[in-house]
């Protein structure tokens, strides 16, 4: 897919986003992150794609782990809007 999108005369792919788990368990949030963050590495490396260089991971509830794990962009919305409305 990754291969497609460079392809692409319109997208620019610069990196990989993920949520990571949905846990109040913080090794399995790392775990979930610490994936992401390999899988972009070894993108990369495959197809020499160093255009990607940006982890969208983590939010509000994990962003220390997030950083921790390597992402460059976090959301934060929670943090600083408060919780979403029931």
């Amino acid at each position: 897919m990754v291969e497609r999108l460079r392809a692409s005369t319109v997208l620019r792919p610069v990196g990989l986003m993920t949520i990571g788990a949905n846990s109040s368990d913080d090794a399995a949030v790392r775990a979930s992150l610490q994936l992401l963050r390999r899988l972009r590495d070894e993108v990369r490396d495959q197809l020499g794609a160093e255009e990607l260089t940006e982890l969208s991971m983590g939010m509000s509830g994990d962003l220390e782990i997030a950083v921790e794990e390597g992402a460059t962009i976090v959301r934060v919305g929670s943090a600083v809007f408060g919780p979403r409305p029931a």
